[in-house]
């Protein structure tokens, strides 16, 4: 079935063009390189993977409940709309907030792709380019893997939030060839992280379950990524310079922060918007899913060296100056590890499982040259 049939809302035009400016450079010099982004590089090499055989798709997944849901993450939960529900009712809010999700998700992987291959084009140093070739082919094979998720197993999609779209219309119409890095592998790939981070955590369902973890694997080696490649090149910027970068992040991410309440969701619902931007706001659970998603971002931005007094001001004032010291290798770290024991869980027990085909075999084949 296309796309088109299975949006909850009218995308309007399904494609969307973002003039571009700004150069694409080139690089003579191919014998030299920072040996951290080579190693990167290296690394992103290694770690390719393929998303049809990795991820079990045969797991079923019921799109009432996909990710395993508790009622109290839902904002109409305690509402006098959420006591009128029916149990039918729930599970398809549960099914729409699901697809909301994971069609953001979607949306952002393909702006990732998209700003990867702007960083090749635009970077002006060979190991950036290189190490943005491999994160082109991985934001692909996410964007493939979150796409047959909603097709497949939920069945349903929305369009991309006007936040999120805005954010990445300013990022990629800027000429400045740092401005891809900082829009999408800072703010917009810090938050996915965080995002997918919490619903990896969360879920008790094992299809999203792998495709969450597999796919922060990778995402830890972008943020890491964006990290080294701004922090050198910021290192040379004038006061004025840092500082329109600083008002650009303060802008991201107020518009991320505001991306994050699912009101499309509600109005599908038939509550009004000023409404169902009210039940967002008071949501004590949505409260605090919004603080923790931007637990990859302040720490990132204060390692690259953007932490003028009114950006940190601005974190004072979202609530979120204190994650600015939260560690970052060690929640990368983290990232490799689940995925990694994810794997080995899933191969021990396929090999368990092919043992005892084969003892069984033997056992029936005993059976009959003894009879």
């Amino acid at each position: 079935m296309p796309t088109y049939d299975l949006y909850a809302t009218d995308p309007g035009d399904l494609h969307w063009q973002v003039p571009a400016s700004g150069a694409a450079r080139f690089s003579w010099e191919y014998d030299d390189g920072r040996d951290r982004l080579l190693a990167l590089y290296q690394k992103g090499k290694d770690k390719q993977w393929d998303g049809q055989k990795r991820i079990d798709w045969d797991l079923e997944v019921d799109p009432r409940d996909p990710l395993g849901t508790p009622d109290e993450s839902m904002s109409l939960y305690g509402t006098k709309h959420w006591a009128k529900m029916t149990d039918d009712d729930k599970g398809e809010l549960r099914k729409h907030y699901a697809s909301w999700q994971f069609s953001q998700f979607l949306h952002g992987e393909q702006g990732a792709m998209v700003c990867a291959a702007r960083i090749v084009e635009s970077a002006p140093d060979l190991d950036a380019k290189f190490y943005s070739a491999t994160q082109t082919m991985d934001e692909a094979r996410h964007a493939e893997i979150y796409g047959r998720f909603l097709h497949e197993k939920i069945g349903m999609l929305y369009p991309i939030n006007d936040d999120l779209q805005s954010l990445l219309g300013d990022t990629l119409r800027d000429s400045r060839w740092d401005m891809p890095y900082l829009g999408m592998q800072v703010l917009i790939e810090g938050l996915a992280l965080a995002a997918f981070g919490l619903l990896r955590d969360t879920t008790d369902k094992p299809l999203p379950k792998q495709i969450l973890a597999y796919v922060m694997q990778d995402e830890a080696r972008h943020v890491a990524f964006g990290r080294m490649a701004l922090r050198d090149y910021y290192r040379q910027l004038s006061d004025a310079e840092l500082r329109e970068r600083e008002e650009f992040v303060i802008e991201g991410c107020h518009l991320m922060r505001d991306r994050l309440r699912g009101v499309e969701v509600l109005e599908n619902f038939g509550i009004p918007k000023a409404e169902a931007e009210e039940y967002s706001e008071q949501s004590e659970f949505l409260a605090l899913f919004r603080k923790l998603l931007f637990s990859r971002i302040v720490p990132c931005v204060k390692d690259i060296g953007l932490w003028g007094k009114r950006l940190q001001q601005a974190y004072v004032d979202m609530g979120v100056f204190d994650l600015g010291d939260s560690n970052l290798d060690l929640l990368m770290a983290q990232d490799e590890e689940i995925a990694e024991r994810l794997d080995a869980e899933r191969f021990a027990e396929e090999e368990r499982e092919r043992v005892a085909e084969v003892t069984e075999a033997i056992e029936a084949g005993a059976g009959q040259s003894g009879g």
